[in-house]
């Protein structure tokens, strides 16, 4: 790792708290010199002192660390998973869940959660919190308004019942808006709240390093409760889950051990 580029993660991680150093290198080196010189600099140094005085530099580098690709059900088979196998096996230890979308992005992930559970029960049984590191993301995500790529996935009739269009977009109904509080929320770095029945974080671990996901499935662990599922993304199977304190429950689904 280059001297300018050590320096520069280490300044980042004091401005903004987070830690690039626990990111897989080459992806994020390769990321961010490509954004780096989009905008004419030539190294990082420079870099750094124009994102000191610019607020829309740093916005930019933000939204580049965190890889904000999202659409509603993605990776539907998965959904489908949860729907028909995880939400009934869930109901059947209590009636009121509490769930967790970690590295939500712009929010399709959790509004997708909350439509599948209002299916089984009332919305008001359900706490659904989103957390995410970029704040842009989650205003965007609040406005729950999306363009129709994001919805490539929806079907007529979830579309119908849950959206509202708008011009070109689409707008998710209160009611789904509702279910869901988002906040910041540094993986890395922030405390993890307890008592979660399902957490769902999907497409993320793969742009950490070995020993960043060591903590973090530790930390997703303790806050499951026993029993509890934890939902990973397509490209992210755990090869070792009992190392963590899981067991597999389906495909990309693993289960906190019950003591």
């Amino acid at each position: 790792m280059s001297q300018d580029y050590i320096q520069f993660i280490e300044k980042v991680h004091r401005k903004t708290g987070i830690d690039l150093s626990q990111y897989k290198e080459a992806q994020m080196k390769r990321r961010l010199t490509s954004l780096r010189e989009k905008r004419g600099y030539h190294n990082f140094k420079s870099y750094y002192n124009a994102l000191e005085n610019d607020s829309s530099l740093s916005d930019e580098l933000l939204d580049r660390m965190t890889i904000n690709v999202s659409e509603f059900y993605r990776n539907r088979k998965r959904f489908e998973v949860l729907e028909q196998k995880v939400i009934p096996y869930l109901l059947q230890q209590k009636k009121k869940l509490r769930i967790w979308s970690a590295a939500c992005s712009t929010g399709e992930e959790p509004y997708t959660l909350a439509m599948i559970l209002s299916r089984y029960i009332p919305l008001q049984q359900v706490e659904i919190l989103a957390t995410d590191l970029d704040v842009n993301a989650l205003r965007k995500a609040e406005q729950a308004l999306y363009h129709e790529r994001s919805l490539k996935e929806v079907s007529p009739d979830i579309l119908r019942k849950y959206f509202r269009k708008e011009g070109s977009s689409y707008r998710v109904i209160d009611e789904i808006r509702n279910s869901v509080t988002f906040k910041k929320h540094n993986l890395l770095a922030d405390r993890y709240q307890k008592d979660f029945d399902l957490i769902v974080c999907r497409n993320v671990m793969i742009y950490f390093t070995e020993e960043a996901k060591k903590s973090i499935y530790k930390n997703f662990s303790h806050s499951l409760v026993d029993g509890g599922i934890f939902f990973v993304g397509s490209t992210e199977q755990i090869f070792s889950p009992q190392t963590h304190g899981f067991e597999i429950f389906d495909t990309f689904f693993y289960r906190k051990w019950q003591k």
